[in-house]
């Protein structure tokens, strides 16, 4: 059996099923993204895989079955983000990294002095450790992206599910944060599914892509090894028609670069 396996996942809203008979199985040390149009269930079978939803099907993560977890043992194993934090309090950043120790603390445990430094630690790598105090309210959404990573970063579970982390951060952070995702995974047996809203990031930056399309995974793709014209074939059914092109930085690596076609002669872009 793989590390994380997902078997039968199948969800509905009011009637109508927006999964169907998902499965797929994840490996630690890397990112695998998930790819697919608005409404093709990427954030329900998120919201699915961590108990957040009702759903038929079995989730395991290292043997582990998650269905029937108490929520503070699924919180242990298991880490969901949302495309928006939904923190309300007039708190600062530094407390609002402490949360990601929430369960690892009984009742009424107060952060020690060295989680305190371990919080620090992962502002300083988002860059916010010099507003440690300020509060989290008044910061811009890309910077709130930024904090909620540094609380993913000192959590103590090994598979978090993200959900378009990137949506509100500019260029140059959407690659900070693969990166500090990436050095994350490979602390031990961990592994991150995020849903990326950015196909070209996911092809540069992830291990593996899963494509969703109509409530069911449609392609499994490794873009180190798969051809251009079978990862073209299973992303023109989301992006319409695509080319893409493997070209050399100036650094000498590798980038895999996505091409928009025009669809009508009346594109004149």
């Amino acid at each position: 059996m793989s590390w994380t396996q997902v078997e039968g996942l199948c969800v509905g809203y009011r009637g109508r099923r927006v999964l169907e008979d998902v499965s797929f199985a994840l490996e630690p040390g890397g990112i695998t993204a998930l790819l697919g149009a608005n409404g093709s269930g990427k954030t329900t079978l998120l919201k699915a895989m961590c108990g957040i939803l009702p759903h038929q099907g079995v989730c395991t993560v290292a043997g582990q079955v998650l269905e029937g977890l108490s929520p503070r043992r699924l919180a242990q194993i298991c880490g969901y983000i949302p495309q928006r934090s939904g923190i309300a309090l007039d708190i600062s950043l530094l407390d609002v990294v402490l949360m990601g120790f929430n369960p690892s603390l009984s009742l009424l445990q107060r952060p020690s002095r060295g989680m305190r430094r371990q919080a620090v630690d992962a502002l300083e790598r988002v860059g916010l450790a010099h507003r440690a105090q300020e509060s989290y309210r008044r910061l811009s959404e890309g910077e709130k992206q930024r904090v909620i990573l540094a609380r993913t970063l000192v959590g103590k579970g090994s598979l978090l599910l993200l959900d378009e982390p990137e949506s509100a951060l500019d260029v140059h952070h959407r690659y900070q944060m693969l990166h500090l995702l990436r050095q994350w995974c490979a602390q031990g047996e961990r592994g991150v599914l995020a849903a990326l809203h950015d196909p070209q990031l996911a092809l540069n930056t992830c291990h593996r892509v899963l494509v969703l399309d109509r409530g069911r995974v449609a392609a499994q793709l490794c873009p180190r090894r798969d051809s251009l014209a079978e990862m073209e074939g299973a992303l023109e059914p989301i992006y319409g028609p695509i080319q893409l092109l493997r070209c050399a930085s100036r650094w000498g690596s590798e980038e895999l670069v996505m091409l928009k076609q025009r669809e009508a002669a009346g594109w004149n872009l």
